[in-house]
């Protein structure tokens, strides 16, 4: 069953999605963090949901857009707002839910999200998957999203509208918040344990000697697909991934 439901909350509303058997039977819960310019109807994480609703009918699976994305009704980005959506959610589920056992799994920006989210509160999920994890966001951004335009504009203090699947509206604070907010600057061993990491050699958009650097670093596990680009479009190697993913979470 899949249900949309809004979280409203301190000021924000966050457009949520479900995927589930029944509620009543909900032990466990997976959110899911979608990419840059993504949103709550991704079709990757759809494929992964229905695949462990199959074998699971006590897991609920849950992604929101976050803000600024998707149906959000937000105008523009920044990473405070991130933070409040990720707090409202964990709390929605632990007040509302009743839900102790809470997984994550995040894919390019969302992935970044997440490990800013644990350095700076500690880590409330048992397990952690991240695909193609932008953990060189700012870099990315730089050399692989905005435009020399865009770069002059943000200079100049305008707004510039960036992304893919919906345009995300972005300002110089919020490119000087993500290059002071490196994740790879941090330590991540206390955490390695419960995270797992797979990136494709052929990433596009996040490097993959970057993503390697990282995990080596933080002893953290990283599963590498050759032959495969950021977004996983061939779906043999993406089913490949997430069959990994769910032997990892042991939902």
């Amino acid at each position: 069953m899949e249900k949309y439901l809004d979280i409203n909350r301190n000021g924000y509303s966050i457009r949520g999605k479900w995927y589930v058997h029944s509620f009543q039977n909900v032990e466990k819960v997976l959110i899911f963090f979608h990419g840059f310019g993504g949103h709550k109807d991704n079709n990757a994480f759809a494929r992964f949901a229905n695949s462990v609703l199959s074998k699971h009918k006590k897991v609920g699976l849950f992604v929101f857009d976050l803000p600024a994305h998707g149906n959000d009704a937000l105008g523009k980005l920044n990473l405070k707002d991130c933070d409040a959506y990720i707090d409202i959610v964990l709390s929605y589920l632990k007040e509302e839910m009743n839900i102790e056992d809470i997984y994550a799994y995040g894919n390019s920006f969302g992935g970044y999200l997440l490990l800013k989210y644990i350095h700076e509160h500690d880590n409330p999920f048992k397990k952690i998957v991240l695909r193609s994890p932008a953990v060189c966001m700012a870099k990315v951004l730089m050399e692989n999203v905005l435009t020399e335009e865009d770069k002059k504009k943000l200079e100049k203090g305008k707004d510039v509208l960036i992304g893919f699947d919906r345009k995300v509206k972005i300002n110089k604070s919020y490119l000087e918040d993500v290059k002071q907010n490196d994740v790879q600057q941090w330590d991540y061993i206390p955490f390695a344990e419960d995270i797992l990491v797979a990136h494709g050699k052929e990433d596009e958009i996040v490097n993959y000697e970057n993503v390697y650097e990282f995990c080596d670093n933080n002893i953290i596990e990283l599963i590498s697909f050759e032959g495969v680009e950021h977004r996983f479009r061939n779906q043999t190697k993406l089913d490949e991934c997430h069959s990994l993913f769910l032997k990892f979470l042991e939902l």
